[in-house]
């Protein structure tokens, strides 16, 4: 008995120090989307004010990709905060499930671009379903996460059996409908785009309930 008391005080600082480490790379790939937004170049001579008005607003691919993929990183880091409230510790299967899900997170910055260069081109559909595609993998990845996370061993005996539930249900909707904004990509870019900005949009109206 004595061990097993031991294990779940190791275990809660071992879940302070894995949130803390989540956190912090949260915040890095959040800060990393803002690297996209581009500074508008332009020749000198003319009226530079009205230049510098249509170069910021030609922008706006870059805008709309940061826009989307900001909320969708930030209410992932909401929900995985509203999860580890519900963890009593941590053990290597969890720590792993969490790790691969930042590995993902990390590499945001990356489809973010892809679609910031390329919706206004005829490889608009293509940029749209890789990004799509690659929520997929994220969607994924929370859905593994979940399931580590929500085990007998390191869930809280007293944690809301509701809420659990709750966050089980609501990621359900990740993996098939972007699976669909992925498909949907290969149609209509917009519809693509469409579905992932819908999807942070419900799960933003969700989080109050966490």
């Amino acid at each position: 008995m004595p061990e097993k008391t031991q294990t779940v005080a190791t275990r809660g600082k071992e879940t302070g120090r894995l949130e803390a480490f989540s956190d912090g790379v949260f915040a890095i790939a959040i800060t990393l989307l803002a690297l996209e937004l581009k500074v508008p170049h332009f020749e000198a001579g003319g009226n530079m004010p009205a230049h510098l008005i249509a170069g910021l607003a030609a922008e706006w691919p870059s805008y709309f990709a940061f826009l989307t993929s900001f909320f969708t990183v930030l209410i992932m880091w909401v929900h995985h905060h509203a999860i580890f409230r519900l963890v009593r510790g941590a053990d290597a299967t969890l720590l792993f499930a969490n790790g691969f899900l930042l590995m993902l997170v990390t590499v945001v910055p990356f489809p973010t671009a892809v679609v910031a260069e390329y919706l206004r081109t005829p490889a608009a559909g293509a940029a749209c379903t890789f990004y799509a595609g690659f929520f997929v993998l994220i969607s994924i990845g929370f859905s593994v996460l979940l399931w580590a996370a929500f085990r007998p061993l390191v869930l809280d005996p007293n944690a809301n059996a509701v809420r659990v539930a709750r966050l089980r249900k609501s990621y359900r909707l990740g993996p098939p409908l972007y699976l669909a904004a992925t498909i949907g990509g290969l149609f209509s870019p917009w519809l693509a785009m469409g579905i992932c900005t819908a999807l942070w949009i419900v799960w933003a109206a969700t989080t109050r309930e966490c």
